[in-house]
């Protein structure tokens, strides 16, 4: 259960902390004071995508927190998989903090987290229904999911699609295999001219880099040669010359001797002549290098052939000799897989048959129990509808089958007549704006027994409602929010009589800028509010008295 939103530089709204209890709540207020921007709110922190144009003008940034408490166990079954915990008193804390340069920020219980894992936890926190999910109903190719989701078949539809994708994927591979003669031998003739170059070169992992770094030396013989003589020189002298080794010996047997009678050069001494051997053993290492060395300048063409060679065949197969013997590798399993294509296409197609039969009895589990499931969801959508004044309403599901697709071979279509003597017909065709506001709340309403989710969220799902079938609307969402909290945006006062607390929603101007404020209503606000619902900018006392009748004949009803 939600009992605390705070909400801070979001859009119009610079502060906001609303308590929340247990019960049907509502909020009201003018057109454009900022409904929307609080249900908005609820969705950053739930863990939707969340537009920049959302944060206040001028701030650098806005946050949400949601606090919740009388976790369900599916909530707290869901941290613990996802590695977090509720608080010691049972609580859990939610918040989002996200930036004008886009970036954004989610923790869960003080720990930081990824949006997809806050939304994983929302998920079974609440539920928000607005006004776009209309649409589904006029969408026939999405009413198999409120099926679905009455059936409660996730397990066997995850099944189901499991082997579909298995039998996909093992038609593609068939596929792969059923080419015609014509563009089988000439695949063949040029993977084996491809395998026959490629092979033929010899390659090794590595070779490039080593015959470049021989032509690197080959080219500067002359160079390295030189170089080489004169750090000889310089360690070993010659006949004009003492070199290096030759002083520091006679540095180090100098110091050894006034290291005998004077104690302070006796470490000099010790690390002169630990250099001298050190700088004999250098001027020896060189003369051995120098002695191995081997420039032989006809390999350069050798070596220069071998990288054209290395060179050709990368421009054709790949960046570099690794990526030209990954693709000798794949070329070579392609053309054994070709040559044993029957072999192949036999055991695919008897796999094929296999997993077709096995998917097909999967659909058919799966469409049986959504006939049933379909059967029972429409009564009791049915009966839903015709509470809220909908007395000769008919709802069918029309079913056929089909051929195996992603969700079975179920072709599913709410259908409904409004009217005695009418027939059914698509609910896009036959529906009023208020009749499929009623529907989608029935729905709701039946869906949500198969639903632990203790939170509900409508967005004014009552638009295009009046009159009675209005007063029913806010009668069934004060029914339904006894053992669950229902949140409702509506500005239908027949609606907002029936909440048990109630909040308004009001903009103002002050100092050149735009606030949003909400604040929640003692009864006496209550009753203000709900005549400015009913007389708009005149309110009379009989306005005000009307609206205090129809609290009480809410609260009335509610005792019955």
């Amino acid at each position: 259960m939600l009992t605390q939103l705070y909400i801070q530089n979001i859009a119009v709204i610079e502060r906001a902390s609303i308590d929340f209890g247990e019960g049907f709540h509502v909020f009201t207020g003018e057109t454009g004071a900022g409904k929307s921007i609080l249900i908005g709110a609820i969705g950053a922190v739930l863990g939707f995508r969340v537009s920049r144009d959302l944060i206040r003008t001028g701030a650098e940034k806005a946050m949400v927190t949601a606090l919740f408490e009388r976790l369900s166990d599916e909530t707290c079954s869901a941290l613990s998989a996802l590695g977090y915990e509720p608080e010691e008193d049972g609580t859990l804390l939610l918040s989002r903090e996200f930036s004008a340069e886009g970036k954004s920020s989610c923790k869960i219980g003080g720990r930081p987290a990824t949006v997809s894992i806050l939304r994983e936890v929302a998920d079974t926190l609440i539920n928000i229904h607005g006004q776009h999910d209309n649409q589904a109903l006029i969408s026939p190719e999405r009413h198999i999911r409120f099926i679905d989701s009455y059936a409660g078949d996730g397990e066997l539809l995850a099944q189901y699609r499991q082997e579909y994708a298995k039998l996909c994927s093992i038609k593609q591979e068939l596929e792969k295999l059923n080419m015609d003669e014509v563009e089988k031998a000439y695949r063949i003739d040029l993977l084996t001219y491809q395998i026959d170059e490629i092979s033929s070169a010899n390659l090794k992992a590595g070779e490039e880099e080593e015959l470049l770094e021989q032509k690197k030396q080959i080219s500067n013989s002359a160079k390295i040669i030189e170089a080489v003589g004169q750090a000889d020189l310089a360690f070993s002298g010659d006949d004009e010359n003492e070199g290096l080794v030759a002083m520091l010996d006679s540095a180090r047997d100098a110091l050894s001797t006034a290291g005998r009678y004077y104690a302070d050069l006796e470490g000099m001494a010790s690390r002169v002549d630990e250099m001298y051997y050190e700088l004999r053993e250098y001027a020896s290492d060189l003369r051995r290098c120098a002695s191995e060395m081997d420039f032989n300048e006809g390999d350069l063409d050798a070596i220069e052939a071998r990288l054209d060679t290395i060179y050709k065949l990368k421009r054709k197969y790949g960046a570099s000799v690794e990526a030209v013997l990954d693709y000798l590798g794949k070329s070579t399993q392609e053309l054994q897989s070709i040559n044993r294509s029957e072999e192949m296409q036999a055991k695919l197609e008897a796999q094929l048959a296999q997993t077709a039969y096995s998917a097909q009895k999967l659909a058919e589990a799966l469409s049986e129990k959504r006939r049933e499931a379909a059967k029972r969801l429409t009564e009791a959508v049915g009966e839903e509808l015709r509470f809220l004044d909908m007395p000769f309403v008919r709802l069918e599901v029309k079913s056929e089958i089909g051929a195996l697709s992603a969700d079975g071979i179920d072709d599913m279509e709410f259908l409904i007549s409004t009217n005695p003597g009418e027939p059914l017909k698509s609910l896009s065709k036959i529906a009023s704006g208020g009749e499929l506001s009623r529907v989608m709340l029935s729905l709701k309403n039946v869906l949500a027994d198969r639903d632990r989710v203790g939170t509900l969220i409508f967005d004014e799902v009552d638009t295009g409602v009046s009159g009675r079938a209005a007063q029913k609307v806010g009668l069934k969402l004060k029914q339904a929010s006894h053992g669950r909290q229902i949140i409702c945006v509506t500005h239908l006062a027949q609606v907002a009589a029936y909440a048990d607390r109630h909040y308004l929603i009001e903009k103002s101007v002050r100092d050149g800028r735009t606030f949003t404020d909400v604040r929640p209503l003692d009864r006496s606000g209550r009753v203000s509010e709900i005549a400015r619902i009913i007389g708009g900018n005149e309110v009379t006392d009989t306005i005000l008295s009307s609206a205090d009748e129809m609290l009480r004949f809410a609260e009335r009803q509610v005792d019955k």
